[in-house]
């Protein structure tokens, strides 16, 4: 905790001070009391509880004045709340290698009925665009608020050839900074059936406009979720993308799914092998500050996406919390002013 008026917590000397006038006030108090025959039968009348339940209200009190002097230093916290300007960027595989077997029934369905439970259990002000990738990238659903129009689109993922892993990052954060420079035609088109220079993808940015990285992980509105089960194979090289989420404070979660030992299946005529390049996504996670799952069956996709829920939908932010501290020194002090009306007919 930090105080943007640290000054003032010099005040709190006077705390140490009003406990030696409350005693002072009680010694001086004793000694002009009336003086009884035996001071013995004055303390069994009292009872012990009598002479401990006296000091109750001016302790609360005391406690009250503490938590002001505090409010009145301006704390700062850091604390979990809930994210009030969110965006969520799936970004999801399409390419045939999807239709494996190994996740009942099948990957490609598993990861839609996950990702649409997923979007389910989001707040209603959280935003969520959709980008499906395989050869190239595509964006499926710009990001709305609108749950039906977003399970239109994963209902609508058509099998390709091909998976460009980069290709995918980079429309989903063309689609978040839509003035980043980023050529979406290079990645949604032919021309990214070939891997291009990541320079190439930023040459339309405007010279006037001068980009200063910041810290991966540090932008708070908005994230991208990739789901992949294999290696890429054409279009932008992955770790190449994640420096410009990272450059952005973009964190990119990553999602394995299916055997790491990888699997031959056949598509379109073709017999392909695909195998869970693990290194590259975990790479990916690292370099933009988020997180790597495997999800080597439909149950543990399902956990995943529980998971991301819970860990997108807050975010820590460094807040002033002077109001919580006041009005705990409120309450504290109108405690304190009752219990010393009720129990003694005055305020202290």
């Amino acid at each position: 905790m930090v105080f943007l008026w640290p000054t003032l917590l010099w005040l709190l000397l006077a705390v140490p001070l009003l406990v030696l006038l409350y005693w002072w006030l009680l010694h001086r108090r004793k000694k002009t009391a009336l003086t009884y025959s035996s001071l013995s039968l004055v303390r069994e009348a009292m009872g012990p509880g009598q002479h401990l339940r006296r000091h109750i209200p001016p302790a609360l009190f005391l406690l009250a004045l503490v938590a002001l002097l505090l409010a009145a230093a301006r704390p700062l916290a850091v604390i979990t709340l809930p994210s009030q300007d969110q965006t969520i960027m799936l970004a999801m595989d399409v390419s045939g290698s999807m239709r494996a077997a190994d996740v009942e029934p099948d990957r490609i369905t598993a990861a839609q009925n996950a990702a649409k439970a997923f979007i389910a259990d989001l707040p209603r002000h959280v935003r969520v665009g959709i980008v499906a990738f395989a050869g190239s990238a595509q964006l499926a659903q710009l990001p709305t608020q609108s749950r039906e129009d977003l399970v239109k689109a994963i209902d609508s993922f058509q099998l390709q050839r091909g998976t460009a892993t980069g290709n995918g990052i980079m429309l989903s954060l063309a689609t978040i900074f839509p003035d980043a420079g980023i050529d979406i035609a290079a990645l949604g088109g032919r021309q990214a059936m070939r891997p291009r220079p990541i320079e190439e993808l930023g040459k339309q940015q405007d010279p006037a406009k001068t980009f200063t990285p910041v810290a991966p992980g540090s932008y708070n509105s908005a994230a991208i979720i990739m789901l992949t089960d294999g290696q890429r194979t054409t279009g932008v090289d992955p770790l190449e993308a994640a420096k410009w989420a990272a450059d952005r404070g973009v964190r990119v979660y990553t999602v394995g799914v299916g055997t790491v030992q990888g699997e031959t299946i056949g598509f379109e005529g073709w017999s392909m092998r695909v195998r869970l390049d693990e290194e590259t996504l975990k790479a990916v996670a690292a370099r933009t500050n988020a997180e790597y799952f495997h999800a080597a069956t439909a149950a543990d996709l399902k956990k995943v996406y529980e998971t991301l829920s819970s860990r997108l939908t807050v975010e820590k932010k460094e807040t002033e919390i002077s109001s919580l501290l006041a009005l705990l020194g409120a309450v504290l002090a109108l405690v304190a002013a009752g219990l010393s009306v009720w129990w003694y007919g005055r305020v202290m």
